[in-house]
């Protein structure tokens, strides 16, 4: 995939996003020169050598808009880097948002942060099936549940939530919420207890890990029935705290919050028979705002697209919602579009 992007020097975007961190580091070193690329080279192991060497050398040519913003990547990580050493995640953020603005400074401090979350231990729940790790928990107490789920990656956190009782996992998703500090005494205790043979690198003081925005990107990757059974129950327990999740999430009726230009950019990212289905169960504002926003040719091929598939299963269109979702995360992510400007101005 990221060699099918390398050799598109006439694309719009750099999608740096769909390269590998092998082919971003070989794109770095090569911009370097030889000289500044022997220094790095000769601190990393054979195996890093020799995977680099190869992307090197298949990287024939690379367009100058994807190499710069590899650089720009690179060098807004490493800023990001020494910032957090010298001054912890908030420090970061401030030295970032003056650099790159807030956008750009949240998106990349959202990769740090799971790049370092990646690190650390629970390595076997990290690579294990989503059932086997629900079957593992479904008899653990709700908090020892949402301690190990704030060390997952949130897609794999929302897995493990669908295998779950739909009450349990409300419950768990409370909890979640309202984690702050996490003494390292306790995640070494669960770490011992289902991850790695090794222990955390944590250092005396309280590991930060949950908060509503990390149970809204969980609940993100979940869709249909079970997202609203969730949110439920979380309304049940606190209705103010549901709320909070909810502002942070992004559904697919959100698409209608887009601005034109974003809405646009998502479009070209998804085919048409996958938007046809996710458009089946939409509400006929949003169906009208997606049709408006293409050409009157490809509007009248959705059209045709839509009652070619005639009566489709509603978890097929749950998911192909969940997909065009995905996209739009993946977009935010990378700093194309702007899910919710809210009174922002905005500059082009």
């Amino acid at each position: 995939m990221g060699s099918a992007v390398l050799a598109s020097p006439h694309r719009p975007e750099a999608p740096t996003q769909e390269l590998s961190g092998t082919q971003k580091a070989a794109i770095v070193l090569m911009a370097m020169g030889p000289e500044a690329a022997a220094e790095i080279t000769q601190k990393m192991s054979q195996d890093e050598l020799e995977a680099i060497g190869f992307e090197i050398a298949r990287l024939e040519q690379v367009p100058i808009d994807v190499a710069r913003a590899v650089v720009e990547e690179w060098e807004q990580m490493g800023r990001a880097a020494v910032s957090i050493a010298q001054g912890g995640v908030e420090y970061a953020r401030v030295v970032l948002e003056q650099a790159v603005g807030a956008q750009k400074a949240a998106a990349i401090l959202k990769r740090i942060e799971s790049q370092l979350r990646d690190s650390i231990g629970f390595q076997n729940l990290r690579n294990a099936d989503p059932q086997q790790v629900s079957t593992l928990l479904r008899n653990e107490h709700p908090q020892t549940v949402a301690l190990l789920l704030a060390h997952l990656d949130p897609a794999q956190a929302a897995a493990v939530l669908r295998e779950l009782p739909a009450t349990l996992g409300g419950d768990v998703l409370y909890r979640l919420a309202n984690i702050e500090k996490v003494l390292p005494e306790v995640m070494q205790v669960l770490e011992r207890s289902y991850g790695s043979e090794s222990k955390l690198a944590l250092s005396n003081d309280m590991s930060v890990a949950g908060g509503p925005a990390s149970v809204a990107e969980v609940l993100n990757h979940i869709t249909g029935t079970l997202e609203k059974e969730l949110l439920d129950t979380l309304a049940q327990r606190d209705q103010d705290l549901c709320e909070k999740i909810k502002d942070l999430m992004f559904v697919f009726e959100d698409i209608l919050r887009l601005d034109d230009r974003a809405l646009q950019r998502v479009l070209r990212e998804i085919q048409a028979k996958e938007l046809a289905l996710a458009l089946k169960a939409a509400s006929e504002a949003l169906r009208e705002r997606v049709l408006n926003s293409l050409s009157s040719r490809a509007a009248d091929a959705l059209k045709e697209e839509m009652e070619f598939l005639g009566p489709v299963r509603l978890r097929d269109v749950e998911a192909a919602q969940g997909n065009v979702v995905k996209v739009v995360r993946m977009l935010e992510e990378a700093g194309e579009i702007v899910t919710d400007a809210g009174d922002d101005d905005m500059v082009y």
